[in-house]
């Protein structure tokens, strides 16, 4: 396994944020109406990110051994959990914060354990 630095973590959490933005393009597409402009360029949005994302995460995930890799990929979650609240101005409660600290300790564990 090749060395891992930070740069490498910041760009796979990158590659992590940028598949979040496929969440909030979903929830944007369901507002409009079926097959509307609005939801088929929504859907055009999702499938460019999802696209993108593939092939930025193949490179992402190179230095990493395949348990960090997807463990830190449940970090997507939290993203979406927080630009939920951005931008559709969703409420953020307990149950999230406690399910947001039960992620990052995973994380952690299976980071510290590899």
């Amino acid at each position: 396994m090749k060395n891992v630095t930070i740069k490498d973590y910041i760009f796979l959490h990158l590659c992590i944020l940028w598949y979040s933005v496929t969440s909030i393009l979903s929830k944007t597409a369901s507002q409009f109406d079926f097959l509307s402009i609005e939801y088929i360029l929504c859907f055009v949005g999702i499938f460019f990110a999802i696209g993108s994302y593939a092939i930025l995460w193949q490179q992402a995930i190179k230095k990493f051994k395949p348990s960090i890799g997807y463990s830190n990929k449940s970090v997507s979650l939290l993203w979406t959990i927080i630009f939920s609240a951005i931008i559709f101005g969703e409420r953020i409660t307990a149950y999230n914060i406690i399910g947001a600290i039960i992620i990052i300790l995973g994380v952690i564990m299976v980071a510290q354990d590899e």
